[in-house]
């Protein structure tokens, strides 16, 4: 197993500078993780810096509160592919899942997938907020959608991954080639591998250096 290569090396701060995002992306270089994750506005900046090794770049669209209108993350969307997206990490419209508008929230993401039918959709159901039947049916709607990952958390919710949201996700995935991104709170190997070793395929986190190299990390953060 190359731990390395389940890392989304994440940062997503407001505060994140340009000079962040450059060591960001050495990080990246430096442990060949699989990819950055990043605010849209910092994606060319990002593929700049990757655009010698394999580390691709994700950015978040709709982030963190998943409550912009479908246009606005289609047009947020496309202007990171052009700037060199490789993968997108979309915020679900949770406020449309708790009002059981399920066929909004399913035209929702099936936009932002056709806006990018050739590249990864990472659906974040954001599960701090949602009940365990709500995950199930989160889960549903997003694979019905397109989704290619549906991932727990954006980190800036009240709670982030946990292994039991995790297996409900997993519970609904059956034939489906869709993965599963754990992302919120993962600071240490320990808890990187409990989830892969639970079937979850990427791992979003600010911590990917701690992971990789056995440490732990104490700072609160994604």
């Amino acid at each position: 197993m190359k731990l390395n290569k389940y890392i989304d090396h994440t940062l997503l701060k407001a505060i994140a500078t340009k000079s962040d995002i450059i060591q960001l992306c050495n990080e990246a270089k430096e442990n060949d993780f699989f990819s950055v994750c990043v605010n849209s506005s910092y994606v060319a900046l990002a593929k700049k810096e990757l655009q010698s090794s394999s580390v691709k770049v994700c950015s978040v669209i709709g982030f963190p509160l998943g409550a912009m209108s479908t246009q606005a993350k289609v047009a947020e969307t496309k202007q990171a592919l052009l700037d060199g997206a490789d993968e997108i990490d979309m915020v679900m419209n949770i406020g449309a899942l708790k009002s059981k508008d399920f066929e909004f929230l399913s035209k929702d993401i099936e936009a932002v997938k056709n806006a990018m039918p050739n590249n990864t959709l990472k659906v974040i159901l954001e599960t701090c907020y949602l009940e365990e039947s709500e995950i199930i049916k989160a889960s549903i709607l997003a694979i019905k959608a397109g989704a290619d990952f549906i991932k727990t958390s954006t980190g800036f919710g009240t709670g982030g991954a946990s292994i039991k949201d995790v297996e409900l996700m997993k519970s609904v995935l059956g034939d489906s080639k869709v993965k599963i991104k754990a992302s919120g709170g993962i600071r240490d190997t320990s808890t990187a591998l409990a989830y892969i070793n639970i079937g979850v395929e990427r791992i979003g986190t600010s911590n990917g250096i701690a992971i990789v190299t056995g440490g732990n990390s104490k700072e609160n953060n994604y």
